[in-house]
């Protein structure tokens, strides 16, 4: 890449227009930290991290020692002219670099809902560390993978790839390997991304 290019810290405010409108979510995460990109001093994309909805996950990975260093990639978004530039490999990889020594980062492909494979993960070095199953989870309305008393709605989370990157110094990150719980596979996934229309984004099944 020639362009002046770089990664910073951002507030969360700033990241709201790429976020609610942009992502296919079209919701807000949990966020404890976020990134924007910057292309000649115009922010075009951001990444934010935040802690994982599902405790389990955050003991499981690699025990109670760790529970407290584990958060998710939970939104990665480039403006729509932007895409196809590799501009999401240098968000997330430069975005990595910044954030806290000794920390397990994971992060979700959703292929069963919307044909994504992980290619950014896969460019950046993550380990694939298998799918999640599908299921159905209680939700109310604005309450994702939340709900409330007497509420009998449900939503289908479809099965996803799960990536998972360690942010550590070589020493560290030796030991963080040795607790994993989870097993790293050797090959990663591969097939065709589904792209969707950003103005009325629209999965290949129900979510």
């Amino acid at each position: 890449m020639t362009e002046n290019l770089w990664v910073e810290t951002i507030p969360t405010w700033a990241t709201k227009q790429f976020i609610l409108h942009v992502h296919y979510a079209r919701r807000m995460p949990c966020v404890q930290y976020a990134f924007g990109l910057f292309r000649d001093g115009e922010i075009i994309g951001c990444v934010t991290y935040g802690q994982p909805a599902s405790p389990s996950l955050c003991k499981g990975l690699a025990g109670d020692d760790w529970k407290t260093h584990v958060i998710e990639l939970n939104r990665l978004v480039i403006a729509p002219e932007y895409n196809g530039k590799n501009y999401a490999s240098f968000l997330v990889s430069h975005s990595l670099k910044q954030l806290p020594n000794g920390t397990y980062v994971v992060s979700y492909a959703d292929r069963g809902g919307w044909g994504h494979v992980g290619y950014v993960y896969q460019a950046t070095n993550w380990y694939y560390t298998g799918m999640t199953k599908a299921r159905t989870d209680k939700y109310s309305d604005g309450h994702s993978r939340h709900y409330m008393k007497g509420e009998t709605r449900r939503a289908n989370r479809s099965e996803k790839y799960r990536y998972l990157y360690i942010c550590a110094d070589r020493r560290l990150k030796k030991k963080m390997l040795k607790d994993l719980r989870y097993e790293i596979l050797g090959n990663y996934p591969k097939g065709n991304s589904v792209h969707y229309n950003t103005d009325a984004p629209v999965p290949i099944m129900e979510t």
